[in-house]
């Protein structure tokens, strides 16, 4: 039987490019859940597609142009059938909602660039969306950059993930670090980022040496805490199946069988990045992260993120994600502060572009 059914009146309006899409929902408990506290969900979807939404009894009517009222049908009814499968919705999964419903139908960009631009194989639609399966519960991706990296997380031996804060880089990473440990596939997670400090001289900090690098790893933690109960946490590092550590102490050390996660990347040097990359070893995974925006290095000091993707852009069996501001699972105010940045940063470089062009032909001249 069909949860939802769309109302024989799809209507077109008298504007060719306005639609009203009318769906029936047939159980009443759900639709409550569905809509939110005082319809503050449908309210939600009005202000992230300008569309107007009314509803009526167990009807729901969808006016707007043509492309967001389409949108908000399917995550009117993606979100339906979430609710029927005992899932549970919020603010957050229905905007997670929004953005996948393009997800299938967005062939501007691959999600998941192999080689720099993608082979015929990782370019195949896939229907199905990933999972991953934690005891704390399933995983889903939220964008459709999230899609492409999580199908690499779970399918390549290195993996890249770059792109602004909010994208999930790392959280994805560490869930994937924690589900191939669950099921044994690895026997251990190795977490590591460089000690940088992002701006400021936080001077001299006291205690032993885990009390000195604790601050700099502190998002890491917060990931695992997130997969895993705190006791588990203590525990397996404890023994050693978890080790968080500076990227400095991975000099000398071939890692197997392990999932090694480098975090913050893009503030390491290329002589660092070189060493980091060169510890992989057999049955093992590694995944690199990083904000090409965000490189707290001295002046003059290349990144050795962005030296290794230029490096490595065309090295079979290496899969490379970038992220956009479109994949920011956040607040919706920081995808519109990376993307304000962005076109800030867009128009400086075509500003600077102009002037040498100018002094080029001044020169000329």
């Amino acid at each position: 039987m069909n949860t939802t059914r769309q109302s024989l009146s799809e209507l077109t309006s008298e504007n060719e490019a306005e639609k009203t899409l009318t769906l029936q929902f047939e159980d009443n408990t759900l639709l409550a859940r569905l809509v939110g506290d005082h319809d503050r969900h449908l309210q939600h979807l009005e202000e992230t597609l300008d569309v107007n939404i009314a509803r009526r009894g167990n009807r729901i009517s969808v006016k707007g142009a043509a492309p967001e009222a389409a949108t908000a049908r399917a995550a009117l009814e993606q979100l339906y059938l979430r609710l029927s499968s005992g899932g549970m919705v919020d603010i957050s999964t229905l905007e997670a909602a929004v953005r996948m419903t393009t997800l299938h139908s967005d062939t501007k960009r691959p999600a998941n660039s192999e080689h720099g631009a993608g082979n015929a194989s990782d370019q195949t639609q896939d229907t199905r969306l990933p999972t991953l399966k934690i005891r704390r519960g399933a995983i889903e991706p939220r964008s459709a950059g999230q899609a492409g990296y999580m199908r690499a997380l779970a399918r390549k031996e290195l993996v890249f993930g770059i792109g602004p804060a909010g994208t999930g880089k790392t959280y994805l990473a560490v869930a994937q670090a924690v589900a191939m440990l669950q099921a044994g596939s690895v026997e251990r997670i190795i977490l590591s980022r460089p000690a940088v400090e992002a701006g400021e001289r936080l001077g001299f900090l006291p205690g032993d040496m885990k009390d000195k690098i604790d601050p700099y790893l502190r998002p890491l933690y917060d990931a695992l805490h997130d997969m895993l109960p705190g006791d588990q946490v203590m525990r397996r590092m404890a023994t050693g199946e978890i080790e968080v550590a500076p990227l400095a102490f991975m000099r000398g050390r071939t890692l197997s069988h392990a999932f090694v996660i480098l975090d913050e990347a893009q503030n390491t040097t290329i002589a660092q990045m070189k060493m980091f990359l060169t510890r992989l070893g057999p049955g093992s995974r590694m995944v690199v992260t990083g904000d090409l925006t965000q490189i707290d290095l001295p002046s003059g000091v290349t990144s050795g993120l962005r030296d290794a993707i230029e490096t490595l852009s065309d090295v079979p069996g290496i899969s490379i994600t970038r992220f956009e501001a479109a994949d920011v699972v956040r607040h919706k105010l920081v995808a519109r502060i990376v993307e304000a940045y962005d076109t800030k940063t867009a128009a400086e470089k075509t500003n600077i572009r102009s002037t040498r062009t100018q002094e080029n032909n001044g020169t000329a001249r």
